[in-house]
């Protein structure tokens, strides 16, 4: 049986850029590598989720993996928390959290220009108890982190604290419903984040970032909140056996929620300085005893939402490079990404992804590179996230019949 080796760069649909004479960052690279497995193989576009619908990370990664989000998703929050190692257990509540940087009561940065490492940040914060709940901070990638609440009567119906821009004061967190189990949680949350905001305010670490001309992580903002419930596994829904491999936790997370196993790659950050050759090289490996591997990449979302189109388009050429690994792989090889970032806008858009599958008992098309306008032609067509396992049971021959 043909192995499936599934590839996702991030954010890897893009809109025309006009200094890249009107090509967006894919078209415009030069990617021998990508170009030969799109002329080898099946190509078409995807929407994720729908049409018209501007993905998130976690629920375009369900969706891939043939989990309806509508059914699946509990909030971006557990996937951070199981993503960083932790054991969530029944009733906690999690965030996705980022440091940041407030002056005057405003953010100033929401990512405390991209932290090179969090820890003594994280470990200030770590373990706080308020009103007998238990707080636990861990570390993500950068500026990232994953916050869990543990105690009883919690609720995920809580807002926010970060606004998604800068130049505003952070919102004090409210209850969505009027349950009392939302408005305790939201009350000391609220307090844990003014305790906690007071801490690194404090800390010798930002007083030299200030003297470094850095700005400081005076500030956690907490988003996402979602209470964990069990999902049905990768294996249980399709019979085959699945490892991730991806440096950021988030990705970690949804795949450790189905059950696959996180292999780690050195040098595998989810920053655009990953170890892309390392990832395809353990990849290849391990397609010989797992039937399924997944490879995240972070990069092409980071220079997306940074704006930098040429360095988006620089880094597709990398991966480009590294992806030579997996030519004479003999699996089933597909990439794509789980939603399209503009570089413009500096955003997810609902613009849908190019696509390809490429391997044994593959009908090839007509398309003989990979690009946006050029998947549009595809035979593959049109299809959305949850179409994609489905495709991929049947070239390996594992269909079932419907009716006789």
């Amino acid at each position: 049986m043909a192995q499936i080796i599934l590839v996702v760069c991030d954010g890897l649909g893009d809109r025309p850029v006009k200094a890249l004479s009107n090509k967006t960052p894919l078209a415009a690279a030069r990617k021998p590598n990508l170009d030969y497995f799109a002329k080898n193989g099946i190509t078409g576009l995807m929407h994720t989720i729908n049409r018209g619908v501007a993905p998130g990370s976690d629920t375009s990664h369900l969706a891939i993996f043939g989990y309806d989000p509508e059914k699946y998703y509990f909030g971006r929050g557990p996937f951070e928390a199981l993503g960083a190692g932790f054991e969530l257990k029944e009733g906690d509540v999690a965030f996705r959290g980022n440091f940041a940087t407030v002056d005057s009561h405003k953010i100033i940065d929401r990512r405390a220009g991209r932290l090179e490492n969090n820890e003594a940040f994280v470990k200030a914060i770590n373990g706080l108890k308020i009103n007998n709940v238990n707080f636990f901070v861990l570390p993500g990638v950068s500026h990232r982190a994953a916050v869990v609440m543990r105690g009883k009567n919690l609720s995920s119906d809580v807002s926010d604290s970060d606004p998604h821009a800068e130049g505003v004061a952070p919102p004090v967190v409210k209850p969505l419903t009027k349950t009392k189990s939302a408005i305790f949680t939201s009350s000391v949350l609220n307090k844990f984040l003014e305790k906690s905001n007071d801490i690194l305010s404090k800390l010798p670490e930002n007083s030299q970032r200030i003297k470094e001309g850095k700005p400081p992580a005076n500030c956690i903002l907490v988003r996402g909140a979602g209470m964990f419930k069990k999902i049905p596994s990768f294996f249980e829904r399709y019979k085959l056996k699945a490892a991730c491999i991806a440096g950021g936790s988030m990705y970690k997370g949804v795949a450790r929620s189905l059950g696959m196993e996180i292999v780690d790659v050195v040098g595998a950050t989810g920053t655009p300085e990953t170890n892309l050759a390392g990832k395809f090289k353990t990849a290849l490996q391990l397609s010989s005893s797992y039937d399924f591997v997944f490879v995240h990449i972070k990069g092409t979302d980071v220079f997306s939402h940074d704006g930098d189109y040429q360095g988006k388009k620089r880094f597709i050429e990398k991966i480009d490079s590294a992806i030579s690994e997996l030519k004479n792989s003999g699996a089933l090889l597909v990439v794509t990404g789980d939603h399209s970032t503009s570089c413009e806008l500096k955003e997810h858009t609902a613009d849908p992804l190019p696509i390809m599958i490429s391997g044994p008992g593959v009908r090839t098309d007509d398309v003989k590179t990979f690009s946006e306008r050029s998947c549009a032609s595809g035979a593959l067509g049109h299809i959305r996230g949850l179409d994609l396992m489905p495709e991929l049971i049947n070239l390996l021959g594992r269909t079932k019949l419907y009716g006789e």
